[in-house]
Order: C-alpha cells, then structure tokens, then sequence
C-alpha cells in the first residue's frame, strides 16, 4: 500500500532534507521513526528537498508501506519517535500511481524577512534580517517583473542539477506587516537556491541600490555573478507542493504563517 505523508519541520537543527551518510537530516529522522513503526527500514520521497536551515510547513512524503497498519499509526506512533522540531500532521493511502515529487504540478515558498536595525532574538533561525531600510513599492514592481516563463539562470545556483533553468512564475508577491516583509512565490518548480536568490536582489532593488529594472538585465544575461549574494536560509519556509485534486491529498493549511500573517 503506497502511503502519504503531511509532515512539518523546523530546519534549523538539521542538515536539510536529505539523507546523508552521516544522518542528521530531516529524511533520516523520518526514515528511522517510520522504521519502528514498520520494524524493517522505509525509504521516503519527497515533494521537495529543503537545504539545512530551511524550513517547511506542509512537506509531502509517499512510501510503499510493508504491511496494513491504521493510518493514525503512521501520524501519532511516528510522532512518538521523530525528534522535536519535525511532526506528521496527517497520513492517507494513495494510488501506486501517485508520486510526491513528480505528481505536483507546482510548489509554493514563502521567506520571512525581518527588517530592523537590530538583529533577530525571538525570530532567530526563523526570518531573515537586514539592517537597512527597504522600500515596499520598489521590491512590488521587481518581483512583479518576475512572473512568467523565463530563463532564471541568473536565480540558479552554481551546483544546481535541474535539467533547464526555464521555469514559470505564477506568484511573486512581497507585503509587509510592520517590520516585517513576507514574500511569496509559487512557481511549476524552482532551481537550487533560486528563492534565496530572488529574495536577495530585491533586497538589493528595496534598499535602493538597484532600480526595479535590474530585474529585466538579469532575466536577459542570465550571468548569476551579476545578482545579488544568496540570502540566508533562515526564514524560508517550504509551504508545499501543489497536486490535482483527484488525488485527494489535504491542501496545506499554514495556520501557524497564515494565522499571524494577514
């Protein structure tokens, strides 16, 4: 029976998504918890593989179960043996043909940014910082220059694996509530590190060192030492992948993110 997970982490402590030789990684903690519910090893696949450091609010996960166990098991009795910071949320059987990566048809990220003179202390590991005042309207019509198929090499990052660096934007939104600017992209899929480096030029374009333009340039060289430094990890959240309705999977429901941010 082919089994799909809804699950949510802190990325912090981990050493990303996945599995290493020498553990530590968000995988390998899920690997091992579904082990002692099964009692022989399970391999997972992922909708979408985070870096250390990032986060995810509503990462999908299928295996192919060994044998029946209540689904409650695989949430609760998996939860009894995940270390803090990661917890199943839900758990239900799919059709063999389902597959967590490639039966999405898109994915949505989210970045945290808090701007203030001070550095994080209650947000640590959990939103971005940058020190200089940024300009709301000049990061909206950048990222707006954004959507769309484009070439985003300029975005991808030096060791990237995706096959074309051609991808569609559906989502590119920055707002802000306060000292803090939430921004938004939803996209077919995403190169390696391409929403730390978008998230970096607009910072680049909000603190006026670059005007909104900028954007156009880079889209067109597609040289990504012309772009912004990558942005830190720490306030990336993976808010899931997004599947067909027919497979029946629960849409995410970010209640901690959507619940405090409006």
């Amino acid at each position: 029976m082919r089994i799909a997970l809804g699950l949510e982490y802190f990325g912090t402590p981990f050493h990303g998504w996945q599995s290493q030789s020498g553990g530590g990684t968000v995988q390998d903690a899920l690997e091992l918890a579904l082990r002692e519910i099964a009692g022989v090893p399970i391999g997972v696949i992922c909708a979408g593989r985070t870096d250390a450091g990032v986060h995810a609010t509503h990462q999908v996960v299928h295996f192919d179960a060994p044998l029946d166990r209540p689904m409650m098991a695989w949430v609760r009795g998996v939860n009894s043996h995940l270390p803090d910071g990661v917890a199943v949320r839900w758990a239900q059987p799919v059709a063999d043909e389902f597959h967590a990566r490639f039966s999405a048809r898109g994915r949505r990220y989210r970045y945290l940014l808090l701007n203030r003179p001070q550095r994080v202390g209650l947000w640590h590991g959990r939103a971005g910082w940058f020190h200089l005042p940024l300009d709301l309207v000049l990061m909206q019509v950048a990222a707006s220059k954004l959507l769309g198929e484009h070439d985003f090499t300029a975005f991808r990052a030096a060791g990237c694996q995706a096959k074309t660096p051609i991808k569609s934007l559906w989502r590119a939104d920055v707002r802000q509530q306060g000292n803090l600017f939430v921004f938004d992209f939803e996209a077919s899929a995403f190169l390696h590190h391409m929403v730390r480096n978008l998230v970096g030029t607009l910072v680049y374009i909000g603190k006026g060192v670059q005007a909104p333009s900028w954007i156009d340039e880079l889209l067109l060289a597609r040289d990504r030492k012309l772009a912004a430094p990558t942005f830190s990890p720490d306030g990336l959240y993976f808010r899931g992948p997004i599947y067909e309705p027919h497979w029946g999977l629960p849409d995410p429901d970010d209640d901690f993110l959507d619940g405090v941010l409006k």
